[in-house]
This record gives structure tokens, C-alpha cells and sequence, in this order.
């Protein structure tokens, strides 16, 4: 599936020009919809989780172009989310409230174009996730 590159990270770098801690907003979107997974997130301060959430997102719009990178990282990171209880079914309330996030972050400048591109984007990203979580 070919990504429009472009399009995700224009918006990426709006999204996180208006608001810097973008996946604080959507841990709090996540939470509020599906509190059934809060536990999960003992582990770690809530600071520290968005940190590594945030640093996930930066580094997979990063290299959005690297075929192999994506495989191999995002493979990787399912592997180990296969520890922390993740099931498949939760990858899809993930997407929902990332995009919701995003959307709520654009405001006015989010449109069908950005939907669709986020989806798909989405959609690559959670299905190496689970690849690799399948491997376990």
C-alpha cells in the first residue's frame, strides 16, 4: 500500500505545532472510552508512557519511507506488546481514538483527505503490530 507521505506529515507537523503533547490528548480520549485499560498503564508514570508513545509516532512519521524499518521496528514493538496484554481487538480502539485525537487537534483543517491518509497509515502500522505479535 502506498502511503501519501506528504499528507501524514504536514499534518503531523500541525498537529503537533498546535498542540506538542499530542498523545497526552490521546491517552485521555483512549482512557475515557475504553477504561477498561487503565490498569495496562501501571507500569509507567503517565508522563513517561505519552513520552514513549510520542517518540513512537515522531519515529515511524519519520521513516515513513523505510519499508524495512517500519517491518522490522513495528513488528518488534508488537512482539513486546503481546507481553502487556494487548489483543488484536485492541489495536482497533487505538486507531479509533488516535484518529478522533487528530481530528479533534486539526480542527478545521481536518478533511477526507487526512481521514483516509491516517487510516491507511494506520492500517499498515497496527497490521505489522500484529504480525509480529503473532510470532510470539
Amino acid at each position: 500500500m502506498a502511503l501519501d507521505v506528504d499528507t501524514l506529515r504536514s499534518s503531523f507537523a500541525l498537529v503537533a505545532e498546535r498542540e506538542p503533547q499530542v498523545t497526552k490528548r490521546f491517552y485521555g480520549i483512549f482512557c475515557e472510552r475504553y477504561p477498561q485499560v487503565k490498569p495496562m498503564f501501571s507500569r509507567n508514570a503517565p508522563e513517561k508512557q505519552q513520552e514513549m508513545l510520542q517518540q513512537a509516532l515522531v519515529a515511524v512519521v519519520e521513516h515513513l519511507e523505510d519499508a524495512s524499518w517500519l517491518d522490522r521496528e513495528l513488528k518488534a514493538m508488537g512482539r513486546k506488546h503481546v507481553d502487556y496484554g494487548v489483543t488484536s481487538e485492541m489495536y482497533d480502539w487505538v486507531g479509533e481514538c488516535l484518529l478522533a485525537t487528530l481530528e479533534d487537534i486539526a480542527g478545521e483543517a481536518w478533511n477526507d483527505k487526512l481521514l483516509g491518509a491516517w487510516s491507511d497509515a494506520y492500517g499498515a502500522i497496527s497490521g505489522l503490530m500484529k504480525a509480529g505479535a503473532a510470532e510470539v
